[in-house]
């Protein structure tokens, strides 16, 4: 099942190609097998196992998973402790990607195309830099597959940042100017946490981001993104009605913010189409703060729920390196 039109017959990927005479499944590749342990280097090509496109990966992160899923182990509590939940991160391993322009049209549990943004290194105080066709994937996401096409995947940045050579496997390595994008942007791309908590069968991850500092009426003003998933991991057929948020920033503002759905959108989440995925940004007048909040779940018969949004930090640490460099040549 997917939302691409892909399915998987015995081993090969097969998407449907639009020729004069209709719709007609095309060989696209060959699965291989999932990768247990370690990870996908630079050039493996790939499905998306829960968003159904095809994309290739152009390097690997190392993360720190916040799960409040995993229950810690019990230890006894020190004199006058609360009983607070300790959340230890563990290590995981995500990925940077390219999405293959010809499956964005059929994402269609997701806000937009996926980007990267930031702020571009530029004396207009209101510019964002997007990069359009960028994802970031779990190691899980990924379904591993290979091409004996020499350009297998449609994207503008494809041909600038790797080339083809059918002697490595896979066949395509990272050109110098990949290295040195990676190398030049690396403070702003970088995902270096990432939060998840599962509610009622309901699993919400967030990626939290920062992007940078702008000077505004005498005052600093801090930049974050975040990126949201939700998952239904259940049988039962629901739908996002209102998100409601707190934000605290170190200059001691608590903010609350109430709305309807997510960047305009109430998706459903069924077991045919199970998540949804969405960027935001945010700003503080303070180099850090905390997010936290709920999603309001509404099921079929209209009863609602609330689903826990894990508490996040957004961080600035980053402010004695360069402005992100962009990706001219």
């Amino acid at each position: 099942q997917s939302y691409t039109g892909e399915k998987k017959v015995c081993n090969r990927v097969l998407f449907f190609g639009n020729r004069p005479e209709g719709k007609i499944l095309e060989t696209v590749g060959v699965f291989e097998a999932v990768k247990q342990h370690g990870k996908y280097e630079t050039g493996q090509l790939f499905l998306h196992s829960v968003f159904g496109y095809r994309g290739i990966v152009l390097f690997p992160w190392h993360a720190r998973l916040y799960d409040r899923d995993v229950t810690p182990p019990i230890k006894p509590e020190p004199p006058g402790a609360h009983g607070s939940k300790e959340v230890k991160g563990k290590t995981h391993t995500y990925y940077q990607v390219l999405i293959d322009t010809r499956d964005c049209p059929h994402i269609s549990q997701r806000s937009q195309t996926e980007a990267v943004t930031f702020l571009a290194n530029h004396d207009d105080s209101r510019a964002l830099y997007a990069i359009p066709g960028l994802d970031y994937v779990s190691h899980e996401d990924i379904l591993p597959y290979h091409s004996a096409e020499q350009v297998p995947i449609q994207h503008e940045l494809f041909e600038r940042f790797l080339v083809y050579n059918p002697s490595k496997t896979p066949p395509f390595i990272p050109r110098d100017t990949l290295k040195a994008w990676q190398e030049k942007n690396h403070p702003w791309l970088e995902l270096s946490d990432v939060h998840r908590e599962t509610t009622e069968n309901i699993r919400v991850t967030v990626i939290p981001f920062y992007m940078g500092m702008r000077e505004a009426q005498n005052s600093h003003v801090y930049w974050w993104r975040y990126c949201i998933r939700l998952e239904n991991m259940g049988n039962e057929v629901v739908q996002l009605r209102e998100r409601h948020w707190r934000i605290f920033s170190l200059s001691g503002t608590l903010e609350t913010v109430r709305g309807r759905g997510v960047v305009g959108r109430e998706p459903v989440l069924s077991k045919e189409q199970p998540a949804f995925q969405y960027s935001s940004h945010v700003s503080l007048q303070a180099p850090s703060g905390h997010m936290w909040g709920t999603f309001r779940i509404e099921r079929t018969d209209g009863s609602h729920f609330d689903v826990r949004i894990p508490p996040f930090s957004l961080e600035s640490n980053k402010d004695d390196k360069a402005p992100p460099a962009g990706y001219t040549f």
